[in-house]
């Protein structure tokens, strides 16, 4: 039987926590932030955490590894 890889885009953009939720970055901090305010660009920053049916889809596609 051949083994479950990882997908690759997954792993580039989730990691798993110690109780298995799945952080990624937020959304829309890559460009354009000259038009946001100063308020909506301090809350973008950090990490955020994906609801638990994404989380589960997350954990799926990495194969229960966090990277």
């Amino acid at each position: 039987m051949p083994k479950q890889k990882t997908h690759k885009g997954t792993k580039k953009r989730f990691r798993l926590t110690a109780s298995g939720k799945a952080k990624h970055r937020s959304a829309g901090t890559s460009h354009l932030a000259a038009r946001m305010s100063q308020k909506r660009k301090r809350q973008l920053r950090g990490t955020e955490t994906a609801s638990d049916v994404e989380s589960k889809m997350v954990r799926k596609a990495l194969c229960g590894n966090s990277y």
